[in-house]
This record gives structure tokens, sequence and C-alpha cells, in this order.
């Protein structure tokens, strides 16, 4: 019987969604405020600019072996709450949710996720042969479906992704309802909680990972370096959990994992409070502006956690952003993370606010 190559292709893998992160500037002649990746308002932090520089003059050296250094870097972050075998790095959040996934997934296992969210955690899932259930959040206001979650939990259940502030809503969940799920799942499931936009998160029952793995629960802590310290280029997040299952994880972490001048980068921003606090000012204080010019606009909006809105453009999704990028403003719509018709915008600097904001002026019915 013929064969070709195709025929020992894992089925699973072959394409169906595939994710794609938000475009870069393109040239152009004229100011482009870029507010569609939720990347800093202020750029990068300047100590760990610093830190890579000094970097440079080693990088025909291979770099740190292990991860260690950055996660004893974490342990301060977290004022010793933590220890350094609770920590898993990695080349960005996203790399992190892989590294859960191959640790934990069999082909025929179930992860859960809840639409609108962040498109790799399905993408992701699927490379590994696992089935994919799916419990939307609840309209009108995107809330966690705990019920639908908990009904949805079979013998194959592994993972559960959950986000708070959650990517593409702003939206979060309150202490109480995650006090309640984790109270009622069992014990043999992972639960990632994406907390990766926690620094905006100001709600008076805004709660992390943190109080969780302290408890003991089979919670993973996953964040990025890419938002909150300005080092979305240099591709590097971590997680933390339980001893247990954080030492399981790097059993699969490669040598040599993380480039020299991301480490360096990453610790010199954990110790650049000063940027830190300067960052959250910055957006909290945008959040505020954008929030009141949407009410005078008339523009459909959701209450925000993070760095950004998620809004009902005046015009269809892609026709709203192709209009915006004429004006000098990148936005982008997020049907691909389950929610048609709506558009993602980050909060900028003031500059860029403004700008964004007599945009929408000139493009408002």
């Amino acid at each position: 019987m013929k064969k070709d190559i195709q025929s020992i292709f894992k089925p699973h893998l072959m394409p169906k969604e595939v994710y794609k992160g938000g475009k870069n500037i393109p040239p152009s002649d004229k100011k482009i405020y870029k507010l569609s990746s939720n990347e800093n308002p202020l750029g990068a932090s300047p100590k760990a600019v610093k830190a890579m520089k000094a970097a440079i003059g080693k990088i025909d050296l291979y770099p740190d072996q292990t991860d260690m250094r950055l996660r004893e870097a974490l342990v301060q972050d977290f004022d010793g709450q933590l220890t350094a075998n609770q920590f898993i790095c990695g080349n960005s959040g996203s790399e992190v949710i892989d590294m859960i996934l191959r640790a934990f997934i069999n082909e025929g296992d179930e992860v859960i996720y809840s639409n609108p969210c962040f498109l790799p955690y399905s993408v992701f899932s699927r490379w590994y042969g696992a089935e994919q259930i799916d419990v939307p959040l609840l309209q009108p206001n995107y809330d966690l479906d705990v019920e639908g979650i908990l009904n949805a939990i079979t013998e194959r259940t592994k993972i559960i992704f959950l986000t708070s502030p959650n990517n593409p809503t702003g939206t979060y969940i309150p202490k109480p309802v995650l006090d309640d799920f984790l109270n009622r799942i069992p014990k043999n499931i992972v639960v990632v909680l994406d907390e990766v936009y926690r620094h905006f998160a100001d709600a008076d029952d805004y709660v992390t990972a943190l109080p969780y793995v302290l408890e003991g629960h089979n919670v993973i802590g996953l964040n990025s370096f890419s938002k909150t310290y300005g080092l979305a280029g240099q591709r590097i997040g971590y997680g933390y959990t339980t001893e247990t299952i954080a030492n399981y994880i790097r059993l699969i972490q490669k040598p040599f994992l993380l480039p020299l001048t991301s480490i360096e980068a990453a610790i010199g921003a954990l110790n650049d409070t000063d940027f830190i606090a300067e960052t959250v000012k910055t957006v909290l204080e945008g959040r505020k502006y954008l929030a009141k010019a949407f009410d005078e606009l008339g523009i459909r909006y959701w209450p925000s956690q993070a760095n950004f809105f998620i809004i009902d453009p005046p015009l269809p999704e892609m026709e709203f952003t192709d209009k915006m990028m004429e004006e000098g403003i990148m936005v982008r719509p997020v049907s691909q993370f389950g929610a048609p018709g709506k558009v993602r915008i980050t909060v900028g600097n003031q500059e860029a606010n403004e700008a964004l904001i007599k945009a929408l002026r000139r493009l408002m019915p």
C-alpha cells in the first residue's frame, strides 16, 4: 500500500486555529500609536536596559545552565513567601503554558478554558492531543461560569485555565468566587491562574494565586515580564506553584533555556521598583481618562482591571480597525479570542490616549 509522509503526521497537529500575535508598527511617515498589544506605555525598565547592555560583552558564552539566579530574584520579589523551588521560568508566559501542557497532557486528556480568552490555551492544548472544553464566560459581564466548569469536569480533566484579569475582556475573578471554586474541584486537577496583568488590578476583592499556593492548592500562578516590566521583546515569563508541581515541571526544562540578556534584564527589572510604580500609576490614570471619554462618546466598554479595554466599536470590527489605522492608531480586533465584533485597545501614555480619543471623535457617526 502506497503511503506518503503525511500518513505519519499527527492528526491533532493539522491546521485549525493558529495563534497570531499583534502586528508590529508598519513603516509610515506619520506618528503611529501602537495600542494593540498591551505593551508598557513607558517602554522598558531602565535598570533592565542597563543590565542587558552590561551583558552584551558576554553573549559569545553560554548563559546560565539553569534559571536559578532568576528564581532567587523572584523569591526576593515575593518577599520570601515562596522558595526558589516553587518557580518555573521560560521564554515568555506562553512557553510556561506549553511546558505545563507538555508535563501533564496525554492524548485524549481534557483541558477546560473559558472564551473569550488567550488563544494559546486552546491552540497549545491541541498540540498534545487534548480534548478542549470551552465553558464560555457568562454574558453580559464576562463572569466566570463556576457551575458550568464544575459540571464539565470528568475523570479525564487534567488542567483548567483561569485568567484574572482576563485577556481580552479586562474582567477579573473576585476572591469569594475563586475561593468557592478551588474548594470544590478534585485534587488531581491543575488550575493555571493567568495573572499576567495582576499589577494593574486595584479591585478590593482581587486576588492572585499566591494565597492558594501557600495553602497547598494545585494552582500555578502564570506571569510575564512583557507588560509591567516592559520586556516584551525579551520573551521571558514565569510561574509559581507548590514545590511538588514545580519540581515535576522542571524535569522537562532544557538546559541553557534562558538567554543571558533575558536573565539579566528580568533581574534588573525586578529591582526597578520606581519604574514599576510609575507604570502602574500611568495605566491607572489612563484607564480613568479613557473610561470617562468612552462614556462621553457613548462607546460601550467593559470595566477593566488590566492595561486595556474591550469595546463595542461604532463600526464593524475590521472596518473600525482599518479606519483607526488610517488615523494613526493601532487597535486589536478580538474575534480570534472568542469575542466576535469586539476590539481591544491598550491604555497608552497620555499622548497616545488623547490621540485615540481624537481619532474616535472623528470616526463617531
